[in-house]
């Protein structure tokens, strides 16, 4: 077993030196996808931020280099590490991940589609990396000047975001479950830029006042959407296209507009009325908690 684990690491090693090479700031990553490397500060009495100025490894995402000579001390001070996480958010690519699940019971690159559809968008030919699951991720590049928050469901189910501050597993990989690896016909690609549609749609929603606040208009138009898309709801979804569609509605303030219509379309999928309110009802605690 330690021969394979030497084998992982030194494969893991030439994975993540050729990432750099491509721009690509790397960090050693353990078999469970967690950074590799303890923080240095765990023991002590009262942990003081630090995102590395302390000079020591084991600060995750901020240690990550494209520094040759760095990245051979990262993985020699983590001999056990079998694959490596790729930060995103930093120059030159400012990479954007967007991870579609298949693990929730959600098709997620359905709900992706829908997105683009609706929102006029299209996808563009990019690095896709396949999970040991069956998931995908999705390389794209944002503006330098943009930082895109991590989120997970926030897009739609089953689709999570890796943006500033967050990293993706590496193709080469080796965790628990498996390899990661590219598409065919995707490795050669660059990340491709993000559609302006959908980096708006990554990004949080703006504050507003009463003076700036949407139109009547404008509310019913975001009000159609979120009851269509409950309604194409299949079985074994219903109940996570509700709760998201009623968090984006109590986000954009028309949450006690919206629950009757909600509760509506959601029966026509086969919940109960009772189901849908208890949903609907979470998703205003969750989203008061957010504010």
């Amino acid at each position: 077993m330690a021969t394979i684990d030497r084998q992982a690491t030194t494969l893991a090693l030439a994975h993540a030196l050729s990432a750099a090479e491509h721009g690509l700031a790397v960090i050693p990553l353990s078999r469970r996808k967690l950074p590799a490397l303890r923080s240095p500060h765990r023991l002590d009495p009262v942990p003081l931020p630090c995102h590395g100025e302390c000079g020591r490894f084991g600060h995750g995402v901020h240690d990550a280099s494209t520094d040759p000579g760095r990245i051979r001390a990262l993985f020699a001070a983590a001999p056990w590490a079998t694959g490596y996480g790729i930060a995103c958010g930093l120059p030159p690519h400012h990479l954007i991940g967007i991870d579609l699940d298949t693990k929730s019971g959600t098709d997620a690159p359905a709900a992706l589609r829908e997105l683009a559809l609706r929102h006029l968008f299209t996808l563009p030919a990019t690095v896709v990396v396949t999970t040991p699951s069956g998931g995908r991720h999705l390389w794209l590049s944002g503006p330098p000047d943009v930082a895109v928050p991590n989120s997970a469901g926030r897009l739609a189910p089953g689709i999570d975001v890796r943006g500033a501050g967050g990293y993706l597993v590496g193709p080469g990989s080796r965790t628990e479950h498996g390899v990661y690896g590219t598409a065919p016909g995707t490795a050669h690609l660059p990340p491709a830029p993000c559609p302006p549609a959908l980096l708006r749609l990554l990004l949080p929603p703006p504050h507003t006042t009463a003076r700036s606040s949407p139109s009547t208009a404008e509310h019913r138009g975001q009000g159609d959407g979120l009851i269509q898309f409950v309604l194409a709801a299949h079985e074994g979804q219903r109940n996570t296209r509700l709760f998201w569609a009623a968090c984006r509605a109590y986000e954009n303030g028309i949450g006690a507009d919206l629950t009757a219509s909600l509760v509506e379309a959601a029966r026509s999928t086969g919940l109960t009325e009772r189901e849908a309110r208890a949903t609907i009802a979470s998703a205003a605690r969750l989203t008061a908690q957010r504010r």
